[in-house]
């Protein structure tokens, strides 16, 4: 059955609570139910309007704004209704909370929200699991392949603080990676900026060019292993599918990149067991000096990535290298 009650506009002003957030990740919170693509052609249409002007995704709110949010008819007959295993799941996946915060070990093939074809991500499917919290969003994104710590915010004030602290490059991020070939003699540092491109259909693919943004990231060898080097790396900055395309453009792509990657080693790594991208954010940690706090959080590789380590220990003819020389300095 149609919803009885015709949408109507609605005029929302914003506090100080609410301030510093963007206007797309307000949308999507106040708009429940309504897709993604859906919020992005409101913007783009101008029929949102932030003090009767027109607004783009990026704009942050600010104390005292007016946003105009159009009618749009959501249907109560198909809501985001993530499944009770997959809620289970991410219940599991909490790995640290506080009053202020949340830290999850993100499943890997679980993206961060809905759309995309995608009815629920991570943050619906917390949402389901907390019907009460009066707020949780996202303070970064993780790709959908991607497995490890992600930040979940649980109050306004949170996210303000911790997108600053992101901004000024206080967050520290690390992750783990299995990639191909010896990677013991460099390049460690790669300083290659991006540029993202959407194909038809919509597919995000990220290249190195000139035009791009700028983009760092320092990778560490761990352990090497004939044909593949276990390594950690660590962002300076935050671009789509970062590790990703700068792995590739120093020559040894991710194991299980079915984009970026080469197509004869993911074979040998899906003949061993990999089943995905084998990325992991391991470790993450900031200090918050207005609150006195320090947050040290990390997240061990899962059961498979694990399996696939021993296994290529298990295939080293001289076993464990330890090649824990290389620093990012």
């Amino acid at each position: 059955m149609e919803n009885e009650h015709r949408p109507t506009v609605q005029w929302v002003d914003i506090s100080a609570e609410e301030a510093g957030q963007r206007i797309d990740n307000f949308l999507l919170r106040v708009l429940k139910g309504v897709p993604k693509s859906r919020v992005y052609r409101l913007l783009r249409k101008g029929e949102v309007r932030v003090n009767r002007s027109r607004a783009k995704p990026e704009y942050r709110l600010q104390s005292g704004d007016q946003v105009r949010i159009p009618p749009v008819r959501v249907s109560p007959d198909n809501p985001a209704s993530p499944a009770p295993g997959a809620i289970s799941r991410l219940a599991r996946s909490i790995i640290y909370e506080d009053d202020r915060l949340l830290v999850l070990d993100k499943p890997a093939g679980m993206a961060v929200h809905g759309g995309s074809g995608l009815s629920f991500g991570v943050i619906e499917a917390l949402r389901a699991l907390r019907p009460d919290a009066p707020f949780l969003e996202l303070v970064h994104r993780l790709d959908r392949d991607t497995s490890g710590c992600l930040l979940i915010a649980k109050r306004r004030s949170e996210l303000r603080t911790l997108h600053e602290l992101l901004r000024n490059g206080q967050v520290e991020k690390r992750y783990l990676l299995l990639a191909l070939g010896d990677w013991r003699q460099g390049p460690f540092k790669i300083d290659a900026p991006l540029l993202k491109n959407l194909l038809q259909g919509g597919e995000r693919v990220v290249h190195v060019d000139p035009a791009g943004k700028a983009s760092r990231t320092r990778f560490r060898c761990l352990e090497s292993y004939p044909g593949a080097s276990l390594m950690e790396a660590q962002l300076d900055t935050g671009r789509t599918h970062q590790i990703r395309v700068h792995a590739a453009y120093a020559g040894h792509p991710l194991a299980g990149d079915p984009k970026y990657g080469d197509e004869a080693f993911n074979r040998r790594l899906r003949e061993m067991g990999l089943k995905r991208l084998f990325l992991h954010a391991h470790y993450i940690a900031f200090e918050d000096a207005s609150r006195h706090r320090s947050i040290e959080v990390s997240a061990p590789l899962a059961g498979d990535l694990r399996e696939l380590i021993q296994q290529l220990e298990a295939r080293s003819d001289t076993g464990r290298q330890n090649t824990i020389v290389n620093s990012y300095e």
